[in-house]
């Protein structure tokens, strides 16, 4: 039986997952010590992030001609948005947001870059956003086990870790390999290697919202 595309394409990112797994920023989530102002800068900077994200999703469903998967698509954007705002309003209180940060910007503009590319690929580039979000959450959510409703990021471990998110998970990853299994092998290549790069993307933002990241100039 030929192995899937995600098969393949996680195994190739899981050496950054697991130092994902392992950044103080993660380990500070499970443990509950994260400083209260890391986690706002990155809250923040990921509702920036988000919100070009979720429009990111609409480009590639008008790209599909699957009609369910369409639709899946939409329903991702407009429920990004509405996590985006309940996370926004709980953890921020709708407090202005501020400028994005040098990696925020980079992220976001290598993935909206991706609609000059094949919708293999673009589509590809949004999956980290959804995987490694649904594995960490996993992680920590089992890491915490009966003591999580006393982390102070209780409600953001919950989020992420709730098997509803896990289901949209699944459905995106198997949009990818259904796009996957009609690629070519050299869009394929792509496929992996801008999932790979967006996964390094993932662990440079946890890093980014734990050093504080400014502009440097």
């Amino acid at each position: 039986m030929k192995e899937k595309w995600s098969e393949q394409a996680w195994r190739a990112v899981e050496p950054v997952y697991r130092q994902i797994l392992s950044h103080p920023f993660v380990t500070g989530l499970v443990a509950g010590t994260l400083d209260r102002s890391k986690f706002l800068f990155y809250l923040s900077q990921d509702a920036l992030y988000l919100g070009r994200y979720c429009k990111v999703l609409a480009h590639v469903g008008s790209r599909l001609d699957n009609r369910a998967d369409i639709d899946a698509m939409m329903r991702f954007a407009s429920d990004g948005i509405a996590v985006e705002a309940a996370l926004h309003e709980s953890f921020l209180g709708g407090a202005p947001l501020p400028a994005m940060s040098p990696t925020c910007m980079l992220y976001t503009a290598v993935e909206e870059s991706q609609a000059f590319r094949p919708v293999e690929v673009e589509a590809a580039s949004l999956l980290p956003c959804f995987w490694v979000y649904e594995r960490v959450g996993r992680s920590i959510l089992e890491q915490c086990g009966d003591s999580v409703d006393s982390n102070p990021y209780a409600r953001w471990i919950k989020t992420y870790g709730d098997p509803t998110f896990a289901e949209a998970t699944q459905r995106y990853i198997d949009i990818c390999d259904r796009l996957a299994d009609g690629a070519t092998d050299a869009v394929r290549a792509e496929m992996t290697e801008i999932f790979k790069t967006c996964t390094r993307l993932e662990w440079m933002f946890w890093d980014s919202a734990y050093n504080l990241e400014q502009w440097k100039i």
